[in-house]
């Protein structure tokens, strides 16, 4: 193995070269599969190399569309990016399981962002925070030139707080600034905002004596925001859920309930169950074009908040009607980023209607709630396997190298059977050695 200086600077077909010769073992089938994935527009494909630096070529994921999603009374389809097994399959059968049960009703509860300047101050700590009110409209004050064109479109800054963190490190206090930015994710926005307050507040106290000094740490926006939420609700009548197979509607109704009241008290189990929540989300914000570890990350610090991690979903039973909702912290944008420069990102949102950041927000809950839904009504009925081994199936048969002749036996024999490497490696030596014996 070998380093190189200068990387950044070669051609995308000089990187390949040196990534081939140095660790591909000189394999041209290599070089060749690697530009094979290139965009057969070169504009198109210039646009992708510049989202990222060191770019050789493109890795495709599946864009698969989960249909028959009836949402706050309309339709609409999905768009998902993702590679895993099953996944749109189970969220087009919620889908279509709740269309005739009332649909997904979502709302927005709130929209809040937060940005935080992290900073150690060395003096008078009664007077800093005696003047804060003071301080805090110079910040305002000196921001505006930042802040202006994001006020006319409805959003900006909402409010700046002085935080004492005093009893974690000597002089330590943080800005915790709010912001809305209406459509756009808003980081550069927020990130742009928290270093000029950072540049202010340390000339405010620079230049007056009865401060101490500050020395800024940190100024940088939080991925955690727990009052930018949407949440996504399907109920009926128990009666009204139908009956799988010898499960009775309120036997189901109450396996759910407590399968979902395990999530909320176990971290195992929570662990995984908000896993296959973001097996929806995360499909939905990478088809969208927006950042999904950020998304995965608040997440799973929101479903921590009261200090144990639990479920991001809940489910009641009372009065005959049962009830399954989540609340998901989302912090995305439908302008800025990605969303006018991926030609994908921008046909996901014309599927969706060309959604506002709120409408986005809503559909992403949409996408978690009934992944999660799905994934409970299988381990509650079938159990996850059945469902899941089947349209793995394929998969399996690839890795066999298994024919389009094997594929179409194989999808038949297993109708009634369980999927497994195993089951499915016997049964092709089986059907290759039958088919053998005939000729």
């Amino acid at each position: 193995m070998k380093n190189i200086a200068g990387y950044s600077k070669l051609s995308k077909e000089e990187k390949i070269d040196w990534l081939v010769a140095n660790y591909l073992n000189n394999d041209l089938e290599a070089k060749s599969e690697l530009i094979s994935y290139w965009h057969r527009d070169l504009n198109t494909q210039k646009v992708l190399d510049e989202f990222s630096e060191n770019t050789i070529t493109n890795y495709f994921f599946p864009y698969s569309i989960a249909p028959n999603f009836l949402i706050n009374g309309d339709y609409y389809c999905l768009p998902m990016a993702i590679e895993e097994s099953s996944v749109v399959a189970a969220m087009s059968n919620a889908a279509k399981f709740w269309s005739t049960r009332g649909g997904f009703k979502t709302e927005i509860l709130g929209t809040t962002k937060i940005g935080q300047v992290h900073f150690i101050y060395k003096g008078d700590e009664a007077q800093l925070k005696a003047d804060f009110q003071i301080i805090k409209a110079q910040l305002l004050e000196g921001s505006k030139y930042i802040s202006f064109n994001m006020e006319q479109r409805g959003g900006g800054v909402k409010d700046i707080e002085l935080i004492d963190m005093t009893q974690y490190e000597d002089g330590y206090f943080q800005l915790k600034a709010s912001f809305d930015t209406c459509d756009s994710m808003g980081a550069n926005f927020i990130n742009t905002c928290l270093e000029e307050y950072a540049s202010t507040l340390k000339e405010i106290v620079g230049k007056n004596p009865k401060y101490g000094t500050v020395k800024v740490i940190l100024a940088i926006v939080s991925n955690y925001t727990p009052d930018c939420l949407a949440r996504a609700t399907v109920e009926c009548k128990v009666e009204e859920l139908g009956s799988f197979g010898d499960i009775s509607a309120e036997e189901f109704a109450e396996k759910v309930r407590i399968a979902v009241k395990i999530a909320e008290v176990d971290p195992h189990r929570a662990t995984t169950h908000n896993k296959g929540i973001y097996n929806g989300v995360d499909a939905m914000i990478i088809a969208t074009g927006n950042d999904f570890r950020a998304v995965e990350a608040c997440g799973h610090t929101y479903a921590a908040r009261n200090g144990r991690y639990g479920s991001l979903t809940h489910c009641t039973v009372e009065n005959g009607i049962f009830k399954f909702w989540i609340d998901l912290p989302l912090a995305v944008g439908t302008v800025g980023g990605l969303t006018q420069l991926h030609p994908l990102v921008k046909r996901s949102l014309q599927i969706l209607g060309d959604p506002n950041a709120e409408q986005l927000m809503m559909f992403c809950a949409v996408a978690g709630l009934a992944q999660n839904f799905a994934a409970l009504k299988a381990m509650t009925t079938v159990g996850i396997q059945q469902g899941h081994m089947k349209m793995h199936l394929l998969n399996i048969l690839n890795h066999y190298n298994a024919t389009e002749e094997e594929k179409e036996y194989a999808l038949v024999y297993f109708k009634d059977k369980i999927v497994s490497f195993t089951t499915t490696r016997v049964m092709l030596e089986q059907f290759r050695s039958a088919k053998k014996e005939v000729k």
